[in-house]
C-alpha cells in the first residue's frame, strides 16, 4: 500500500484514503471511566497489546466513552448498556459482539471467535 496526498495505491488502484479506511474492520469498545471491568481490561490486555496483535492489526480498537454518547457514525449501535462491550464493525455494519470482561484468556478466545466472522 502506497500513500500519496490523501490517496492510497492499493492493488494497482488509486483510492481516496478515507474510502480505504472505511473498508477496514474496527473493534469498538464501549467504555466508561468508572467501569472497573474496563480498567481491568486496560491493565491486563490494553489497547496497545490489542492493536499490536494479529487480530488488532486486522481490526484496530476504537474506545468510545459512553458517558459522552455515541459518535454520529455509531448511532446505529443499540443495546450496549453493559461496559465493556466489544463490537466488531466492518463497512459500518455490526458483525458481532461480546459483553463484559472475564479475564485475559476469555477475552482473547471471544475476540478470536468474533474475528472469525469477518470475510477473508
Amino acid at each position: 500500500m502506497l500513500k500519496r496526498r490523501g490517496a492510497l495505491l492499493l492493488g494497482g488502484c488509486l483510492l481516496p484514503a478515507r474510502a480505504v479506511a472505511a473498508q477496514h474492520a474496527t473493534l469498538v469498545m464501549m467504555d466508561r471511566h468508572d467501569c472497573i471491568w474496563c480498567r481491568r481490561w486496560l491493565a491486563e490486555v490494553g489497547e496497545k497489546a490489542w492493536n499490536q496483535s494479529d487480530l488488532g492489526r486486522r481490526a484496530p480498537l476504537r474506545r468510545v466513552d459512553t458517558t459522552r454518547g455515541l459518535p454520529e457514525d455509531l448511532q446505529h449501535i443499540q443495546n450496549w448498556r453493559v461496559t465493556p462491550t466489544f463490537i466488531l464493525i466492518d463497512n459500518q455494519q455490526e458483525i458481532g459482539r461480546f459483553r463484559g470482561y472475564g479475564g485475559e484468556l476469555s477475552f482473547w478466545q471471544q475476540a478470536e471467535m468474533l474475528m472469525a466472522r469477518l470475510p477473508p
